[in-house]
């Protein structure tokens, strides 16, 4: 019984400073984890979407692409500020690539309203240690 109060008061605790993280800190935590035990490779312009098995949005961060055999792909693209987590990314893709400064646009999940749109940045691929790119 005496437990309870002891979780709440913790609670009371870490919910202000977690409140007063910015977007960008929590994305970054969010991207720390998702990489945790991997490795970064050397920034690639383009990515084949043959290679590709679907993408997360990281609010206000970067976008990661999930490649086949576990390696992810980071991107933070010009515009990274205006992405959330429930976005619906909508890619412009010429030819069978997915390259830097191409253009996804945002949509409102709920409304389908164009939110925004960011250019695409480099793609820095993270794989288990290792492996080769």
């Amino acid at each position: 019984m005496r437990t309870l109060p002891l979780c709440l008061a913790a609670l009371l605790v870490t919910t202000p400073a977690l409140a007063r993280q910015s977007t960008q800190e929590r994305g970054e935590a969010e991207l720390a984890k998702q990489v945790a035990g991997l490795v970064p490779g050397k920034p690639v312009q383009c990515i084949a979407l043959s290679q590709s098995d679907g993408s997360t949005i990281i609010d206000g961060t970067a976008i990661v692409y999930r490649g086949i055999g576990g390696k992810l792909y980071v991107n933070r693209p010009n515009g990274a500020e205006m992405l959330r987590e429930d976005d619906i990314p909508v890619q412009y893709v010429y030819g069978s690539q997915l390259c830097r400064m191409d253009q996804i646009k945002l949509l409102d999940r709920s409304t389908r309203m164009e939110r925004g749109f960011a250019n695409l940045g480099d793609f820095v691929p993270y794989t288990k240690p290792g492996k080769s790119e």
